[in-house]
């Protein structure tokens, strides 16, 4: 049965646990408890997925999902050695590469229209992406939110120089937004109906910005974990529920939503709707299929200037996983 566990006691019991060999296939998914994983979660989502549609149970899946507050916080207890596989978005996996820690992605899921919407606060409107030039605009530097914004820009004609950047970070946006303490800020549902319902805020109406960029995430994987055959079966065993849980999530919306949404997160009905309406199926994806829109991601960043150098994307895939994530998708 998955459960969730405390970052701390993660990071002082990681390297104490043991490992065993498990046979390919159906006997190794059974043998799973044999060899547990450490899967770094965000806001309990990969937990309370696998909770509802059962699949964790179904696969006899030992996992422990420590929770965390976005990719830096991940990346530091990958360094030190407290995580085997971790659920980031799609700026974290580039960001870790250019510092120097290659962390390899053996999943890919993506939906096609992005969560993020960039909204104006109240009396601004945003007819055109061109008149993001001069605005003061949330920056959030090694998120989704960074790259998304960029692409804004470049659709624009503009770089970052033509806007005034203000860095927040991600809980603060609503309030800044709410507040008139930027005019412009890259928000996700509720948070976006939620302000254009009680206080007048907007999104950008220009059609451009619901086609910038689909909304990725990875899963990536310590590489001395990688090295090791009973962990590897492990993870495989892990994707093919994680598909399966995909699967079931796109089959179930509502009860996904009344889930995880209301029930585990206390959201209001309307708001676990306006969420739910935002989200586009999820899509697994084997590595040859995510190379080039990981490639489009580095090359953003790059041309902004935000990265050091431009390396090839391919560089950052392993393959092992990708015919389970065919067979099981």
């Amino acid at each position: 049965m998955a459960r969730n566990i405390d970052r701390r006691a993660v990071l002082v019991s990681a390297m104490a646990l043991g490992l065993a060999a498990t046979a390919p296939g159906i006997a190794a998914r059974r043998a799973f408890a044999a060899s547990p994983l450490i899967v770094a979660d965000q806001s309990e989502l990969l937990r309370n997925l696998f909770e509802a549609s059962g699949e964790g149970e179904r696969a006899g899946l030992e996992v422990e999902f420590p929770n965390f507050a976005g990719g830096p916080a991940i990346l530091e207890a990958m360094r030190a050695g407290a995580l085997d596989i971790a659920y980031v978005g799609d700026t974290p996996p580039i960001q870790a590469r250019a510092s120097g820690t290659l962390l390899p992605i053996v999943a890919t899921f993506t939906r096609e229209r992005a969560e993020y919407r960039l909204t104006s606060r109240p009396g601004l409107k945003i007819e055109r992406l061109a008149d993001l030039r001069n605005k003061r605009v949330s920056y959030v530097e090694g998120s989704g939110r960074q790259v998304f914004l960029i692409e804004a820009l470049n659709r624009a004609g503009l770089i970052l120089d033509d806007v005034e950047r203000v860095n927040l970070r991600v809980a603060d946006l609503p309030d800044a937004i709410r507040t008139g303490a930027v005019d412009v800020a890259v928000l996700q549902e509720p948070h976006v109906t939620r302000l254009v319902r009680q206080v007048g805020a907007s999104p950008v109406l220009d059609p451009e910005e619901r086609r910038l960029l689909p909304s990725t995430s990875y899963i990536y994987a310590r590489p001395a974990v990688l090295a090791d055959p009973a962990k590897v079966e492990a993870i495989k065993a892990f994707l093919a529920a994680f598909v399966h849980a995909g699967a079931w999530y796109n089959a179930n919306r509502e009860a996904w939503g009344e889930h995880y949404y209301t029930g585990f997160q206390r959201i209001a009905p309307e708001d676990t709707a306006a969420i739910l309406a935002a989200q586009a199926p999820l899509v697994f994806q084997t590595s040859a299929e995510a190379v080039p829109h990981h490639q489009r991601l580095i090359d953003i960043l790059y041309q902004a200037g935000s990265l050091p150098e431009r390396f090839d994307a391919a560089g950052s895939f392993v393959d092992t996983f990708d015919p389970v994530i065919a067979a099981e998708r």
